[in-house]
């Protein structure tokens, strides 16, 4: 009995070994899936029910409509976040070489997805080049793929030195001469170059966020994880209060006690710059992520395990749901009005006299693209898990 015990103990280990990869790996794609659901009420917002007014403006929001954008903060920095982690996950299992070839081709096939069809999806033209989420990460990737062989430590460094450093660096005038250095610096900008070029993604801050990413990705592949991720997670939220209250350093943008009573003085409290994303965004945003990232697979609800199917394929759905955001609104602005209003990029002068801002639309409609999402990404991650096609890898 004990030479049967014994033989069959590695085995048993191995099996638990690949159990816990798989709730490890799942919690990735939960925490994935649950930022891309709420990334899509920040552009149905955007498109149905955007406002003359910023909605983190605390002289004029509402508690609601600053919440609905306040959530939102957490997609970009979770998202780029957790390509850190995947990118040091994958290359666990390639060669150097060829884990370098995949970041540079996967970056410059993200760049080209921005510029070509993400600018399309959101305007239905190429009046304006938007450069967001989906090209810092491509640009973040290209990095990668040749910082990635540094001590993890130094990888660490790095980041941190930029994320904690960006607020040391001016500002660069931004001209025809200057604008592509400037792209890969912290300064958002517009600029007319034969094309109206809107960069609110730079690169700079958003690959440290990656690095700091690559950088745990490790964490995934040893005991204790979940503390370490909300150990970590806490304490980032506690350094971004303690400096947040200092209103010396961290954010560009001063809270302030408001006219309008203690709860706007809150809200303007955790107010921080996305556009670039400072400091005290990056300790607030990813604190929470990774406090969730920590325990979310600890959570046994069909609706948590159901954010999997839309964090397997987060590409695929990313074009889907923008496509299926814009198309409704143009069809919906032109029945509703009588002709096609992109209200995200008309100004508020040129908008219906009979058109106003209504939050339960936008929760409505919200509910019905994730909910129209579902299966899509549940067929295409079947596909995926089914048919290992090279080029299924960069959608």
């Amino acid at each position: 009995m004990n030479a049967v015990l014994t033989e069959l103990q590695p085995e048993q280990n191995l099996d638990t070994t690949s159990a816990k990869q798989r709730m490890r790996v799942n919690a990735i794609d939960m925490l994935r899936g649950l930022v891309m659901v709420i990334m899509a009420l920040d552009h149905v917002r955007e498109f149905y029910s955007t406002t003359p007014f910023r909605p983190e403006d605390v002289s004029q929001t509402s508690v609601l409509l600053f919440g609905t954008r306040w959530i939102t903060h957490l997609c970009a920095p979770t998202f780029v976040f957790l390509s850190g982690v995947s990118a040091y996950l994958s290359s666990r299992h390639k060669s150097p070489k060829e884990s370098k070839h995949f970041l540079i081709k996967r970056g410059l096939w993200l760049i080209f997805v921005e510029i070509a069809v993400i600018s399309f999806l959101f305007q239905y033209g190429y009046q304006l080049i938007i450069l967001e989420v989906i090209w810092a990460i491509g640009w973040s990737m290209i990095f990668l793929s040749f910082l990635s062989r540094l001590p993890r430590k130094v990888i660490l460094a790095i980041a941190l030195t930029i994320i904690i450093g960006q607020h040391l660096i001016p500002n660069v005038p931004i001209t025809p001469a200057t604008f592509l250095p400037a792209i890969f610096l912290h300064t958002p900008f517009t600029i007319n170059a034969g094309v109206t070029i809107l960069m609110a993604y730079p690169i700079l801050p958003w690959m440290a966020v990656m690095l700091c990413g690559f950088f745990v990705g490790k964490w995934f592949t040893e005991d204790g994880l979940s503390k370490r991720l909300t150990f970590t997670g806490i304490v980032l939220l506690i350094i971004f209060i303690i400096i947040r209250a200092t209103n010396v350093y961290g954010d560009p943008l001063e809270w302030s006690t408001q006219p309008r009573g203690e709860v706007f003085t809150f809200l303007s409290f955790i107010n921080v710059n996305k556009y670039p994303p400072s400091m005290l965004f990056i300790s607030s945003t990813l604190g929470i992520a990774l406090i969730l990232l920590g325990r979310l697979d600890k959570i046994k609800s069909p609706i948590i395990e159901k954010l999997i199917v839309y964090g397997k394929v987060p590409l695929f759905y990313f074009i889907l749901h923008l496509f299926l955001i814009s198309a409704s609104a143009y069809l919906w602005s032109y029945f509703q009005f009588g002709h096609f209003i992109n209200f995200s990029f008309v100004p508020p002068d040129q908008w219906p006299q009979a058109y106003s801002p209504s939050l339960l639309r936008t929760y409505l409609v919200w509910f019905l693209i994730v909910a129209a999402l579902y299966f899509p990404c549940k067929w295409y991650g079947a596909l995926k898990e089914h048919n290992k096609k090279w080029w299924m890898s960069y959608v």
